[in-house]
């Protein structure tokens, strides 16, 4: 294929064919250009000395700019055109000259002719024209070297003459006439093959990806061999070429891995990890009640899980249960309270008491029984209770005489009985009293002040009335603007001089802190506006829409939960789509749940998160309250207006979950500091006395001093004995009653809460026991409160 600039400068091409030259033989190839004047243009191909095609009469030539003409490029081989076969040995350009002369550069005998040098003149004349005289002496000069060229061409034409004839007179030798040595291709199949005139006069290229050799011969490379590219335990196979891994073994999952080439296996190992099947949610094909390990590859299923009984081909079973009389574990006089996971826990009856899978008679009803229980697990409510006919749940015993201090005539075993002991707890023979007051100074933590209370708010041993540091903040009382809670820092916002700590209203002013109802929100900043009523006015309140006493803010955002619809700040709302929050109280955007039981496995044992269990939190939805605590409280005097009789006096024991109230006094409440909305609430009642019938009883849903709900119980019916503002009669038996005051504590509320019946603006009656049975002397009685506000439910 020729192409060149036609005069019109349009590229023009000219395919000469009949030429077959890609037969693996060598080839002498003659192209001829001639009529380059323009007159006259054609093309002529031989080979081997013969014409094969020609053209003429093609379009003329364009003028070459030759003076602009810096070099002359050639190409010749594979990367002009991939389609070419073989390889040009030698090429040479002739410029004018006979085609005679041309053949004797190539060994072809053609007849003299002096066209090809005449057309050269004329052509380059008729495209020089009139150029400068320079550039005619340089084809001039030009000329002359071509002249000299020829004679130099005679010389090798008589030289290769002479070596032709050598070498037909050498045929007698053995020489034979040239072939080919690519055809047949000696090389190995598909590999490329370069003639040579080195012996063996032909290389082959390298050999095919996934085989070596010497191009000739071939072999596969074992890449397993070589590079181990397969996981152990997965076969490795090779093919030709290559090499493929079978998958991961059993027990792994990953890649498979195939492809050609030692290095490829090397940088592309097959990488297979170990399958946990005792976390596939079918733990690994064990008994669901029984250990699964896994292991690399595998697992192995164990024993039963502790409180199931079986192994794995007859299925692990639960050790107890609480499904069937013949399974449960517990006393025919107690209950199941949870069963979870194959254990079983247990609580006795009312009445009853023990580990729950042992009960023994608990006359006093204070969770000892009267006689020592069999039980396995040393639980200390099977020990025999110290005191069988009074409740005294701490078991307390002073002089360890195995007779509890409550029902004890002398509790410190000084000699000296309870009544007459000013320390009725601690040995002191000689009854020194250096104070007034009714402890002796072996028990008195200010001996030398009287202080009938006894309060210790540090709990450091030295009573409130003689230390100097009350709260034990480090901060002395006379300089300590709340002296009776600690606040290192006192920071007073409101400059009244009373603490933020304290301060009953801690943005303004009120150094008197006088709290008229009790509710601990000062007179001064108590609007007691309350939309929802919940004993929180509005100004305080999280939800000022929404009854929550309790104020509870898990997530502490200044919202209460009642009104948050995602308490604990995680992102799934509580109770609406996408939610419900399966862990409401504490984050878990993930929302786990392994055993699929609706419980996040982050809230599963420990709903509230307060490091209790909920089968032991008394309070399993609030973080705030773990157990029953009486020890921090207020007292309330609901007779503020005489002094017929004393105060009330509260001892608290066993840590806080027994009250007693020793004198008979005035009517007054214990409340403690902690709020709740619903409760579920147990405790016994008992008057250990046989001198006195007055009310006693317990309040619940304290808003303020009048505001609360009462439950109160009468033993003998009895008119009070003072008739101003109206005549009070109390009949015997339980009574539970609302008491909303438009007085709040005085005269009017004490015969109101003293007097049976309704009293319009203070005391409404809501139900009466109608059997009018009054509480006996000695006697243990257990009371069971359910209280759900938001519903309007008490029983």
């Amino acid at each position: 294929l020729v192409r060149y600039l036609r005069e019109d400068n349009k590229l023009h091409s000219v395919n000469l064919q009949h030429a077959h030259v890609a037969d693996g033989q060598s080839h002498t190839i003659i192209v001829r250009l001639s009529g380059l004047r323009g007159d006259m243009l054609g093309v002529e191909l031989y080979v081997d000395c013969k014409q094969m095609d020609s053209s003429v009469g093609l379009p003329e030539l364009s003028e070459i700019p030759l003076a602009e003409v810096e070099s002359i490029e050639g190409r010749t081989g594979q990367k002009a055109y991939q389609r070419m076969q073989g390889v040009v040995e030698s090429m040479k350009l002739i410029l004018g000259g006979s085609m005679s002369r041309v053949g004797a550069l190539s060994e072809c005998p053609f007849q003299g002719d002096e066209s090809i040098h005449s057309a050269v003149t004329s052509v380059l004349a008729s495209i020089l024209g009139e150029q400068t005289k320079a550039l005619v002496t340089q084809l001039t000069l030009f000329n002359r070297v071509l002249t000299e060229l020829r004679e130099d061409i005679r010389e090798q034409v008589k030289e290769m003459s002479l070596i032709r004839n050598t070498i037909m007179e050498c045929q007698v030798c053995g020489f034979h006439e040239h072939r080919s040595r690519c055809n047949p291709n000696p090389c190995f199949s598909g590999v490329d093959c370069m003639e040579t005139y080195e012996y063996p006069g032909y290389r082959c290229g390298p050999c095919p990806p996934g085989l070596e050799g010497n191009g000739t011969h071939c072999a596969d490379i074992d890449e397993c061999a070589h590079a181990n590219p397969c996981f152990p335990g997965s076969k490795c196979i090779n093919t030709a070429p290559g090499f493929r891994c079978e998958p991961c073994p059993r027990g792994y999952r990953g890649n498979t891995v195939s492809g050609v080439g030692a290095d490829y296996a090397r940088a592309s190992k097959q990488v297979c990890t170990d399958i946990d099947e005792c976390n596939d949610g079918n733990n690994g094909g064990c008994d669901p009640n029984s250990i699964c390990t896994n292991t690399l590859g595998s697992y192995k299923c164990g024993p039963c899980k502790s409180g199931f009984v079986g192994n794995q081909t007859s299925g692990c079973i639960p050790q107890k249960s609480c499904s069937t009389p013949t399974s449960n574990p517990c006393d025919i006089n107690g209950f199941c309270v949870f069963e979870r996971n194959g254990e079983i826990s247990c609580a006795c009856n009312v009445g009853w008491a023990g580990n729950g899978n042992v009960c023994g008679q608990d006359t006093d009803l204070d969770g000892y029984p009267d006689e020592p229980l069999p039980c396995i697990d040393n639980n200390k409510h099977c020990k025999q209770d110290n005191c069988r006919l009074t409740p005294n749940s701490g078991q307390e015993d002073a002089d360890n005489d195995g007779i509890g201090d409550q029902c004890d005539d002398d509790a410190d075993g000084d000699g000296i009985k309870n009544v007459e002991d000013n320390c009725r707890l601690f040995p002191n023979k000689d009854q020194q009293n250096s104070d007034t007051d009714s402890f002796g100074d072996a028990c008195d933590n200010c001996p030398n002040v009287p202080n009938n209370d006894q309060r210790d708010t540090d709990s450091n041993g030295e009573g409130d009335a003689c230390d100097n540091d009350i709260d034990g903040d480090g901060i002395p009382n006379v300089l300590d603007n709340c002296p009776k809670v600690p606040n290192p820092l006192q920071t007073d916002r409101d400059e009244d001089g009373v603490g933020d700590a304290c301060d009953s209203c801690p943005e303004m002013s009120n150094p008197t802190q006088t709290d008229m109802d009790s509710d601990l929100v000062g007179d001064i900043c108590d609007t007691n506006e309350d939309s929802d009523g919940d004993g929180h006015q509005d100004t305080k309140d999280n939800c000022a829409e929404i009854p929550n006493s309790s104020q509870l803010d898990s997530d502490n955002d200044g919202l209460g939960d009642e009104c948050d619809n995602d308490d604990d700040n995680d992102g799934i709302p509580d109770y609406v789509a996408p939610g419900p929050d399966n862990c409401r109280l504490i984050p878990n955007p993930n929302q786990k749940d392994s055993d699929g039981n609706g419980v996040g496995d982050v809230c599963e044992e420990d709903f509230d998160n307060d490091t209790v269990v909920d089968q032991l939190d008394v309070c399993p939805e609030s973080a705030e309250v773990t157990l029953t605590d009486f020890r921090a409280y207020q007292t309330v005097i609901l007779d503020p207006e005489g002094d017929a009789q004393i105060d009330p006096n509260w001892v608290v024991l066993n840590q806080g979950m027994e009250i007693v109230q020793t004198m008979n006094s005035d009517p007054g409440l214990a409340v403690g500091y902690t709020a709740f909305n619903g409760v579920d609430f147990e405790g016994t009642f008992h008057v250990n006395t046989v001198t006195d019938d007055d009310y006693a009883g317990f309040i619940f849903s304290y808003q303020d001093s009048a505001s609360f709900y009462v439950v109160m119980w009468k033993q003998t019916e009895q008119t009070y004995w003072q008739a101003t503002p109206f005549r009070a009669v109390a009949e015997p038996g339980l009574q539970l009653k609302a008491v909303k005051s438009s007085t709040g504590p005085g005269e009017h509320l004490r015969n109101a809460l003293w007097h049976t019946g309704h009293t319009p603006d203070h005391v409404r009656l809501l139900w009466k026991d109608p059997r009018n049975v009054g509480w006996l002397d000695k006697t243990s009685y257990r009371w069971q409160l359910a209280h759900r506000p938001q519903v309007g439910y008490i029983r």
